[in-house]
């Protein structure tokens, strides 16, 4: 037992680096383990987390969140805020996704908007429990060999900014 949840903890997700690649395997990653009926809801949640972990840049977004607060908090402080900002975003994620693993995913191409961003397009296909839903997910390139997710643009609203309004 000890061992499996050894070799479990250690388990690393790699992904293309190719932005369009990266975002189609990710999510088929996740879709793929939400939906196996063999793993339960605990270790779901841990295998989604390890995928998030390593691949959205969840400091980058807790700060654009946080806006110009953060240079006026303590280093204790901001660091309190990291940490709960992490476990909001990965709670948040994790139900989400869950809401969605059964429906079709498509990428729909990709857009280098600078050499640090791309914008990979997709959408889920619209299915008896919902509809179609278009999502961008702002992809930062600037280390071509790591692409980190830093926005997810839902039906033109972006995760980042909603978080920062509230």
């Amino acid at each position: 037992m000890f061992s499996t949840l050894v070799l479990f903890s250690t388990i690393s997700f790699s992904y293309d680096s190719d932005p369009e690649a990266f975002i189609d395997q990710l999510v088929n990653d996740a879709i793929s383990i939400l939906s196996d009926k063999n793993i339960s809801i605990v270790d779901k949640n841990k295998k989604i987390k390890t995928i998030a972990l390593q691949n959205v840049d969840i400091e980058a977004l807790g700060m654009y969140t946080l806006g110009q607060t953060r240079k006026n908090i303590d280093q204790v402080t901001l660091e309190k805020y990291k940490n709960l900002f992490e476990k909001y975003f990965l709670k948040s994620l994790t139900s989400r996704l869950t809401d969605y693993a059964s429906q079709n995913f498509e990428i729909l191409g990709a857009d280098q908007k600078s050499e640090a961003y791309t914008i990979v397009k997709s959408k889920i296909a619209e299915s008896s429990s919902g509809p179609e839903i278009k999502i961008n997910w702002r992809v930062y390139t600037k280390d071509s060999a790591k692409p980190l997710i830093r926005d997810l643009i839902v039906e033109g609203l972006s995760l980042a900014k909603t978080q920062k309004e509230e």
